[in-house]
């Protein structure tokens, strides 16, 4: 197990959204979707609460988080309504943006998106937020071309041109300066009038700022399989999976001279693995129900929950790409430190004497304070 010493990041916290499996009897939890976050200082999660606006029994799904500054935005989704303790239901897309201060611990409401969307790119550039892409309405798996920039001085969304390509599930990341919106479900066109059957899943859109357009990139991405999650260290690009396997066994990246993607040295799975088993006692399977990848200088942090036995356990390890070999891979059980809310919500599932499992419903952001 790493030491608290080696692992820095004293300035910066991750945090990520989590709700309550379907297969667990939560109807009588008001607080369906809440906010946490892990602090790498004393090596702890912490939840900040619940995320307002959510009517009792539904989840957001779908939806965007980034940060800026001590801010942190959730943007968009589809809300869902729990049916029973095993379906679930979509019931409608969201513009609604909510902003959360870090410091104060506030919530505050922004100027709603121009168009409803979840499963869409979104990234932060020059301090301002784009998003692109995703589905419209929970009737159709059919993507748009749409996109749009939050400007958080004006507290407004302006829109741009569309893409070239109609797209959902996409990732989006700044690399370079510049907004790429990478992979998805992708339809060419974006007039509606276009064959659905007609897939570029490997292509990436790239907005250029100076000249309000879009420029192609083709087979950037190399797989029909969408991206799970994509970060940007700099002038380098990293990825850990795709949208089916959240963890592919190693970490990748992105070589913009050769336009290839390719195994980082020293990230393949069984160190990880190792270090999984050595880092806790307990002798057995642990089954991984979510992943979510984060920077933090020269570091990647991966934050991962895992069914053991009849717990739930987080974990969180961290993969240094300054570090020569097989110390790259620092492993962590974490302190669970409950505030209020969360106390409520644990002594309402221990009286209903049944385990229940959170799920990540979206990917971390890192904030730095």
């Amino acid at each position: 197990m790493g030491s608290l010493a080696s692992i820095h990041g004293s300035q910066h916290r991750i945090y990520a959204t989590f709700c309550l499996r379907s297969s667990c009897r939560s109807t009588k939890n008001k607080y369906c979707n809440r906010l946490e976050f892990y602090n790498p200082s004393d090596n702890s999660w912490r939840c900040a609460g619940p995320i307002p606006g959510i009517p009792e029994n539904h989840t957001l799904k779908g939806f965007a988080m980034v940060s800026i500054s001590n801010f942190i935005y959730i943007i968009g989704g589809k809300l869902c309504k729990k049916e029973n303790k095993d379906q679930e239901r979509d019931i409608t897309v969201r513009v609604e943006v909510l902003r959360y201060d870090v410091n104060t611990r506030e919530w505050s409401t922004c100027t709603p998106m121009t168009t409803p969307r979840f499963n869409f790119a979104c990234a932060v550039c020059d301090e301002k937020v784009y998003v692109a892409g995703g589905q419209c309405t929970v009737l159709t798996a059919r993507g748009t071309a749409s996109a749009e920039v939050y400007e958080p001085g004006r507290d407004r969304w302006v829109e741009l041109p569309g893409m070239s390509r109609l797209r959902y599930k996409c990732v989006g990341v700044v690399w370079k300066g510049r907004f790429h919106v990478i992979g998805g479900f992708v339809e060419r066109g974006d007039d509606g009038t276009v064959m659905p059957f007609v897939v570029e899943r490997s292509s990436v859109d790239v907005y250029d700022e100076e000249r309000c357009e879009w420029e192609l990139m083709p087979g950037m991405w190399q797989l029909d399989v969408p991206p799970n999650q994509i970060v940007a260290v700099g002038e380098r690009l990293f990825s850990s999976g795709d949208c089916l396997n959240s963890w592919k066994g190693h970490v990748e990246e992105y070589d913009g001279k050769l336009g290839i993607w390719s195994v980082v040295e020293r990230s393949q799975s069984d160190r990880l693995n190792e270090l999984l088993m050595s880092s806790s006692s307990w002798e057995g399977r642990m089954e991984r129900v979510y992943v979510t990848m984060g920077a933090i200088g020269m570091r990647l942090y991966f934050l991962g929950g895992y069914r053991r036995g009849e717990e739930c356990v987080k974990m969180v390890y961290t993969f240094d790409m300054g570090v020569e070999g097989r110390e790259g891979w620092r492993s962590l059980e974490p302190l669970v430190v409950l505030d209020h809310e969360e106390e409520v919500m644990e002594e309402e599932e221990e009286e209903e004497e049944e385990e229940c499992v959170m799920e990540l419903c979206s990917h971390c952001c890192v904030v730095q304070l």
